[in-house]
C-alpha cells in the first residue's frame, strides 16, 4: 500500500511518515507541502492513499483533492483536519474524499482509517461529523430566501446517516418497511425496548419528527 503525505508542517509530515513507515504492508512513497505538490507527486508515484492536510498556504487540500480526483481517480483520498475546518471540510466532502480525520488522533486510529480507505470503506468520524451536520443546518438560516440546493441537501443526509451506528441503520430499514418494534425486535433478535431505543436515536439524529417521517426517510434514501 502505497502512501503520500501532505502537510506544510515538517513535523507533522515526518512524525506521520515515521509511524506509517513502521506498518507492515505499508510505504510511504512521498511527502507533499501543499496541493499543487501533492498533485504533482501523485501523477509521478501514483499512491493508493494520500493523506491530506486542508488548511496549507499555496493551493489547499480542496483544491488539491480536485485536481488528483479529476485526473488520477483511483486515487483514494483522507483528509487531515481541525474542528475549525468546517467550511473547508464540507467544500472536499463535495469534490469526493474518502473520509476526515482530527490530526490528533492516536497513531493507531490513523493507520486503521487508512485501512479502510485503501480497501474501499469512507472514514467520517463522528465528532467531526455532528459538528458539520450543525453548520450544514445552518446555511438555510443565513441564507432564509433562498432554498437549500440538492447538493447541500445530499451532503446534509450523508451527515445524519454517518452519525447512525449499524444497528441503528438496520432499524431504518425495517422502519422503512412498516415494520413495527415487535416486527422489528423479532428479525433483529433484540427486545422490543431496545428497539424503542433504538428509534427514538434514529429521529434524532436524523432530525425527524417521528417514526413515520422516519420510515419515509429510508424508502427516499433506499436504505
Amino acid at each position: 500500500m502505497k502512501i503520500l503525505i501532505v502537510d506544510d508542517q515538517r513535523l507533522m509530515r515526518e512524525g506521520l511518515a515515521t509511524i506509517i513507515g513502521l506498518e507492515d504492508g505499508m510505504e510511504v512513497v512521498g511527502t507533499a507541502v501543499d496541493g499543487r505538490d501533492a498533485y504533482n507527486q501523485v501523477v509521478e508515484l501514483r499512491p493508493d492513499v494520500v493523506l491530506m492536510d486542508i488548511r496549507m498556504p499555496g493551493m489547499d487540500g480542496v483544491e488539491g483533492t480536485e485536481l488528483i480526483l479529476r485526473h488520477v481517480p483511483e486515487t483514494k483520498v483522507l483528509i487531515l483536519t481541525t474542528f475549525d475546518d468546517a467550511e473547508l471540510i464540507l467544500q472536499a466532502l463535495e469534490k469526493g474524499v474518502q473520509g476526515y480525520l482530527l490530526k490528533d488522533l492516536p497513531s493507531e486510529a490513523i493507520v486503521s482509517a487508512i485501512h479502510t480507505v485503501y480497501n474501499g470503506g469512507t472514514v467520517l468520524q463522528p465528532d467531526i461529523t455532528a459538528m458539520l451536520l450543525r453548520e450544514v443546518r445552518k446555511i438555510p438560516e443565513r441564507q432564509p430566501d433562498h432554498t437549500a440546493s440538492s447538493s447541500l441537501q445530499e451532503t446534509q443526509d450523508a451527515l445524519s446517516l454517518a452519525l447512525l451506528t449499524e444497528r441503528e441503520k438496520e432499524v431504518l430499514a425495517r422502519l422503512g418497511q412498516g415494520f413495527n418494534n415487535k416486527e422489528i425486535a423479532e428479525t433483529l433478535s433484540i427486545t422490543e425496548g431496545t428497539v424503542k431505543n433504538h428509534v427514538s436515536n434514529v429521529i434524532a439524529k436524523l432530525g425527524l419528527r417521528d417514526r413515520t417521517q422516519a420510515a419515509v426517510y429510508a424508502v427516499r434514501h433506499s436504505i
